[in-house]
């Protein structure tokens, strides 16, 4: 971890020849002069007011194009350009915990400037070959309990995985990730670094007075960049979150970084190279997509000599529901457990909306969760499976032609997917139904008994919205 530097005195050494919205182009008297890429360059408004600018690309006349991570608005042409040397730099210490922070890593609570001791800058020069996967000696993966029956069940988590959470607008996204954040903090005393990329302003609201109901905004570093930003701030605000966590990471402890939504970052990255004049791929987003996923995922890792785990979850918005998008398609790549929310689902009522057929996880192995755990997850897949098909035929000829059997399974598989619903402790307010958190071995007791016939006398209502069976 890098000490604060002081900052040196800033020169002039530019003018501000060309501003198109967010892309902002800066002339150099020579070409040595030249910020490096990434370096970030200073500019004033005419109103005095200080626009930071982060150089993408060099072109020919010593001119750095940069991107603008403040809005551009009222910045004239001629401007004086001041480099500072290096790029953003960010507070990465403890006196982070419990603060909003922007992408620049100053202080948007209104509780007053942070006493700074250690800074890092988000952008990290690539490890290559050097980075070394930590060898744990073929120890058994630790499993993170959720408290969430259907994540648990079928798509556990484990320390230093990264998980995505897809669905399109208005799909339980954010509340889901918010459950688990409250879980994992005042459960398991976890630290936690939650990113908000590209969301609304009134979602980022709602987070913070949301955790700080609860209690567990002391375990928690929060950095912003929002819908309303420029995309040089949505796109680095990613690179900001990561920093972060790395932070705590080098301390040997663990810790989740939750991000919403890493769509936006990459959506960012495309606004940024239309605007840089890059001819796009035949899907319409930037030709370096891959690149520009993986030099984030790459990032959560665990490297050799450091004790502590980033485990990643990941929210993924879906444009028109539509799972074959590109930038979709280029985060699945990265992603060990893929949970995808079914609309379908939103409209029965059936929260948290996941559809177990169309999700995955890498995780669900009997050497990972065992083979208890992984029998049960299987049959009840299994169950759902057989239900979708039996599904289709009582639409059109009724349940009372299917046969004794196949009947069973119909009723069963019904009882097991109300019982997978589960009332969250974020959304009480709107349900007036009390959170429930359910361990584990209970959601493995209760499929067991729903899978073995006990329940199948009971009616199907009695297992919606309920914890453990009892």
């Amino acid at each position: 971890m890098n000490k604060h530097k002081l900052k040196k005195k800033k020169r002039i050494v530019g003018k501000v020849v060309a501003v198109q919205g967010p892309v902002v182009d800066v002339q150099f008297s020579t070409q040595e002069e030249v910020p490096n890429v990434y370096d970030i360059i200073h500019v004033y408004t005419v109103d005095g007011d200080k626009i930071t600018l982060e150089v993408a690309e060099h072109s020919p006349n010593n001119i750095a194009r940069c991107i603008s991570i403040n809005s551009t608005q009222n910045l004239q042409s001629h401007a004086d350009a001041f480099v500072p040397g290096g790029g953003i730099e960010i507070p990465v210490g403890d006196e982070v915990y419990s603060r909003l922070l922007n992408v620049l890593g100053e202080p948007i609570d209104k509780k007053g400037p942070i006493n700074i001791t250690y800074t890092k800058p988000i952008r990290q020069p690539s490890r290559g070959t050097e980075l070394k996967i930590k060898d744990k000696g073929g120890a058994k993966p630790e499993i993170l309990e959720t408290g969430i029956k259907m994540l648990d069940l079928l798509f556990p988590f484990v320390k230093g995985s990264k998980n995505g959470i897809l669905g399109g607008a208005a799909m339980g996204k954010s509340v889901l990730i918010l459950e688990i954040i409250q879980h994992i903090v005042r459960r398991h005393k976890g630290r936690c670094v939650f990113t908000g990329a590209g969301e609304r302003v009134r979602e980022g609201n709602e987070l913070y007075h949301e955790l700080a109901r609860h209690d567990i905004l002391s375990k928690m570093k929060i950095v912003f960049g929002q819908m309303n930003e420029p995309p040089g701030a949505r796109y680095e605000i990613a690179m900001s979150g990561i920093t972060l966590a790395e932070s705590i990471q080098r301390q040997n402890k663990d810790v989740l970084l939750f991000v919403d939504n890493i769509f936006r970052f990459l959506q960012a990255g495309q606004e940024i190279s239309t605007l840089l004049g890059r001819v796009p791929s035949e899907t319409g987003y930037q030709p370096t997509l891959i690149s520009e996923a993986s030099e984030f995922h790459e990032r959560i890792c665990t490297s050799d000599g450091v004790g502590g785990a980033i485990t990643a979850i990941e929210a993924v918005y879906v444009p028109a529901d539509d799972l074959t998008d590109p930038a979709v398609v280029a985060i699945f790549s990265f992603l060990d457990s893929v949970i995808v929310l079914s609309r379908e689902k939103v409209q029965l009522g059936l929260y948290p909306a996941i559809d177990p057929l169309l999700s995955s996880c890498a995780n669900l192995d009997p050497d990972v969760v065992g083979q208890r755990h992984f029998n049960i997850a299987q049959e009840v897949l299994h169950i759902l499976q057989r239900y979708e098909d039996l599904r289709k035929i009582v639409l059109v000829i009724g349940i009372d032609e299917l046969s004794a059997a196949d009947r069973i399974i119909y009723e069963r598989a019904r009882k097991i997917q109300y019982f997978l619903t589960q009332p969250f402790s974020v959304a009480e307010a709107y349900t007036g139904c009390h959170g429930e958190y359910v361990t584990i071995e209970e959601t493995l007791r209760s499929c067991e008994r729903l899978l073995s016939g006990e329940m199948d006398a009971k009616s199907e209502d009695l297992f919606y919205m309920i914890g453990a069976l009892k």
